[in-house]
């Protein structure tokens, strides 16, 4: 069974950024898509970033087009979520999935404040 932690979530000034990580443990992680959601309350979970099984292939958010960029290093079992340019509405908590499956991360927080 994969097990996914995810890292780096924190406050951050507005026009800062941020590297999260995600972990994975268990399973073949270099065969999954990976993709990185966020969620504010009261809102429904919503789809940044997914990253093909090799990396090459990646898709954004129109929202984050140009400010994030994900990642992976498939001998650390690690996707990244690098954000810059980040802005207040970008406060929410921010999870990892395997593509296409029910196997999420607990989530990081990320609050975008001054």
């Amino acid at each position: 069974q994969v097990r996914l932690v995810e890292s780096g979530g924190g406050l951050v000034q507005p026009g800062g950024s941020l590297r999260l990580s995600c972990e994975a443990s268990g399973g073949t992680f270099s065969i999954y898509s990976m993709t990185w959601y966020r969620q504010v309350p009261g809102k429904e979970r919503e789809l940044v970033a997914s990253i093909s099984s090799g990396g090459g292939d990646t898709t954004y958010a129109d929202a984050v087009k140009g400010r994030f960029t994900i990642s992976r290093d498939n001998a650390k079992k690690t996707v990244y979520l690098r954000m810059n340019s980040l802005k207040p509405e970008y406060t929410a908590v921010y999870y990892c999935n395997v593509f296409a499956t029910t196997i999420w991360g607990q989530g990081t927080l990320v609050t975008v404040s001054s």
